[in-house]
């Protein structure tokens, strides 16, 4: 909770792929918080209330997933929310005149959006999701210390420069509002 608290202010994307994540842990404590609470909470340096309120917030992530029926798979509302509107920030960007370098960046990342779609990957599934799963998918690689080939290395060093760039037009529009005619 605290970890999603900043990472929500500072960088949306960061913050989408932390709850994804957090989305796993819970499925890999098998969606238990008194498991949650005494395998994972416990390990952080916290306080008791900070534990307490650690605690709520994972079970209240819980009982999300057991109501939208994502305990084995998919992601929350609230993620989903989120992944859509940078969606639709996307959208606007690509649409407006006022931004060439995003539409620089974009153009540059697109080969590698094809190519992933190309390898599997849900070809309905937006431009932008597929950015977010393919940087997800290698963030868990590198967390299993799993090899990471110099071609995915990258291709995932330039859609994590865009997805940057995108995380950074989504703060600026939140806090001055951006012009897009």
């Amino acid at each position: 909770m605290f970890i999603a608290q900043e990472l929500r202010k500072k960088n949306i994307a960061e913050y989408l792929l932390y709850m994804w994540q957090v989305e796993d842990t819970i499925r890999a404590f098998g969606c238990s918080l008194p498991r949650i609470r005494r395998e994972y909470i416990d390990r952080f340096d916290y306080s008791d209330e900070q534990k307490e309120e650690e605690a709520d917030w994972f079970g209240n992530l819980i009982r999300m997933m057991n109501e939208e029926g994502c305990r084995e798979q998919g992601h929350l509302q609230i993620n989903r929310v989120t992944l859509q509107m940078l969606i639709e920030l996307h959208a606007q960007l690509l649409e407006s005149p006022k931004f060439p370098f995003y539409n620089t960046a974009y153009y540059k990342v697109l080969p590698f959006i094809v190519e992933l779609r190309g390898r599997g990957a849900d070809k309905q599934e937006n431009e932008i999701e597929t950015c977010f799963n393919a940087l997800y998918g290698v963030m868990m690689l590198r967390l299993r210390k799993a090899e990471i080939s110099p071609d995915t290395q990258h291709a995932v060093k330039e859609i994590s420069t865009f997805i940057g760039m995108l995380s950074d037009y989504y703060k600026k529009d939140k806090e001055e509002g951006l012009k897009f005619e």
